[in-house]
Order: structure tokens, then sequence, then C-alpha cells
């Protein structure tokens, strides 16, 4: 017998995978390189299922904004795959957390890991919830997850969004199970590293420090979807970031956010402030810094051009209804009616836009 021929075959026996088990590591793969797999949480644009297990009863009662409950976290990649981790959660916001039943939540990911880069790399993260039970509320959300798409239509430096389908399980058992609409807020940090910049927080800062056309872009797309409850000094519903590359035509950019309290979405329980002068939030009302009239020309072209984009991104959107979607693209009409002669609308912004 061969005996060193016979010692290679029981070596390779010893090392080849038996009964039908193989490696979990491709071939070529190091375990190295599987934690830098991405998920693609802001980039896909399927909806996400989720599972969040935790204390309702403590979530709904108290809403708690200071101390993180526990809770376990479930991603659903499709029907028999999973990433299940246990994180922490609280409530966030203002109003919607005073009047909601389901306040807006935010997820603590910290010293958590998924196993993929981006994921990991994320500390924080918000999740806009439908704020009672009912139809109503479900479209609310879906709403204003298209108002954020709709905004994305205009330039890539905007909050980008992720849809989800949600199911809420009580971890006392009080509760039955429940399946909301919700969605993702692109972390500020992960905003700023994409398009390279970085947050600033100064609450001296006016419409007269960002760049022109941006400031003017994000005005006249808050007139559009019917948003007069924003402002650049003290940053609110805005985020002003500068870049980190200089610009010759401004000091920093502005990029909006929180869209619930906008003509375009109509909640019930938006009623304008008095100082308005609107009667309703389907009213539109100008906040921008004043420009020349040929500025405004030459900005709402862009408006123009994107019209069938706008519709576009409504009417394939495949979780609103028909009732939903003529909703608000029935109110958009009533936008790009009155540009279709540029000058009316023109004129609009000239009677309300701001001196600075």
């Amino acid at each position: 017998m061969n005996w060193g021929f016979f010692r290679l075959f029981l070596a390779l026996l010893v090392a080849s995978p038996v009964n039908g088990q193989y490696s979990t590591e491709p071939a070529g793969q190091t375990r190295t390189d599987s934690i830098n797999k991405r998920f693609r949480l802001f980039e896909d644009e399927s909806i996400l299922e989720i599972t969040l297990r935790f204390d309702l009863v403590a979530y709904t009662r108290t809403k708690p904004k200071k101390e993180y409950l526990p809770a376990n976290f479930t991603i659903h990649l499709n029907n028999t795959d999973s990433i299940s981790r246990d994180i922490r959660l609280k409530t966030r916001g203002i109003f919607r957390n005073s009047w909601c039943i389901y306040a807006p939540i935010e997820l603590n990911f910290k010293k958590v890991s998924f196993g993929y880069s981006d994921l990991d790399s994320i500390g924080k993260l918000k999740m806009v919830t439908e704020c009672k039970p009912g139809k109503i509320y479900e479209d609310y959300v879906l709403k204003e997850y298209l108002v954020y798409k709709l905004f994305s239509v205009l330039t890539d430096s905007s909050f980008r969004v992720r849809l989800l389908s949600v199911k809420y399980i009580d971890s006392g058992n009080k509760r039955k199970p429940m399946h909301h609409y919700g969605f993702f807020i692109e972390p500020v940090e992960k905003l700023a590293e994409r398009i390279n910049s970085f947050q600033i927080k100064s609450p001296g800062l006016t419409q007269k420090n960002i760049v022109p056309d941006i400031m003017d872009r994000l005005a006249i797309f808050n007139y559009m979807v019917g948003n007069y409850d924003w402002s650049i000094p003290g940053q609110h519903n805005v985020k002003v970031f500068k870049p980190m590359t200089l610009s010759q035509t401004g000091f920093a950019i502005a990029i909006p956010y929180d869209f619930d309290w906008t003509g375009f979405v109509n909640p019930s329980y938006a009623i304008p402030i008095e100082e308005t002068g609107l009667e309703n939030v389907r009213q539109r009302l100008f906040t921008g810094v004043c420009r020349e009239q040929d500025i405004y020309l030459k900005r709402l072209a862009v408006f123009s051009e994107k019209k069938e984009e706008f519709y576009s991104v409504i009417n394939e959107f495949p979780h609103l209804d028909q009732r939903g979607k003529k909703d608000v693209t029935t109110y958009l009409d009533g936008f790009f009616s009155r540009l279709g002669g540029r000058n009316l609308v023109v004129q609009e912004l000239l009677n309300s836009c701001k001196s600075f």
C-alpha cells in the first residue's frame, strides 16, 4: 500500500464537509469580508418589513422621551430569513408626541451588530409612525413619505426615507399585535457624509446665509406642498449644512424635513397659527426671501421641468389608493395651473416674501 497516498486521502476526507453540511462562507470570502456587506437601507426603494416587540402600554401611556424602553427589533429579509436584535427605543417629537396615541420613535442601535457595515454605523434612527388607528392616519404617513420623495426629485441633497410595514407586538401580552405603515429618516450625520458637508447649528443664521438658488428651491418647494411651518433662524424643520468645498455664491445649504403639517398631507390636527392669516393649511403661503422677478421666473422654470416627474412619483406609488392619489395630485394641480402663466405665481411670491 502507498502509505503516503493513504495519509493524504485521510487528510482530505477530514477537511471536506460530509453529510450534506457545507461551509456558510462563500469560496474566497473571509470572515472579515462578511462584515463589509451593505444593507442599503436608504438606497432600496422596496417596502421594508420589520417587527418591534416592546412594552406598548408604557409607550402609549407614558411616552418616554428620556428613558429608553428595551425592545426587540426584527428585520424580515424574506419569507424565511430575518435579523433580530435587542435594542432600545423611546419617543420623540413635540406636537405629535403629545397629541398622537402612537408617538414618533427613536431607535437606539448603539453597541448592536447587524453584520452590515451601513447598519452597524448607525447609532440612532428616527421612525415616523401612524399617529392613531384608522385609514386616515395611514394615509397621512404615506403622504408625508411622498413629500420627502418629491423633494428628492429636485436634488440629492435631501433626506432619504425608507417605507416600512411595521408589526408591533406588546412584550407584556396586554395588547393585540398591530400592523401599521411607517418610515425611517436618514440620520443627519449620514446625510452630511453623503453630501460631503457638516451640520451647523448657529441660531443666528438667516435665509441670506444660504446659497441663493438652494434657498429659493427650498422655499418654493415648501410653497408648492403648502408648508409654512419652517424657518432658517432656529432651524425649525430645516437642517443647515456647510459644504466641505467653499461656495462662491453662499455660505451654507438648507434641507427641509418634517412635512406632516402641510397642505399636501392635510391632517385634521393641522390648524394654521393666527399670524399667518390662513384659514387652513391647504392655502399656500410663501415665506422665502424676496428676489427680483426674473430670478423667481428662473427658479420656477425648474419646477415646471420636473412636473411630470413629481406626478410619476405619486401615481407609481403602490401603497396609496386612488382616492389618496387624486387628493394630492389635485392639490399639486393648484400650484401648476397657476405656474402655467408664471407671472401669477411670481406675484404671489412677491406679495408675501421676506426682506432681510
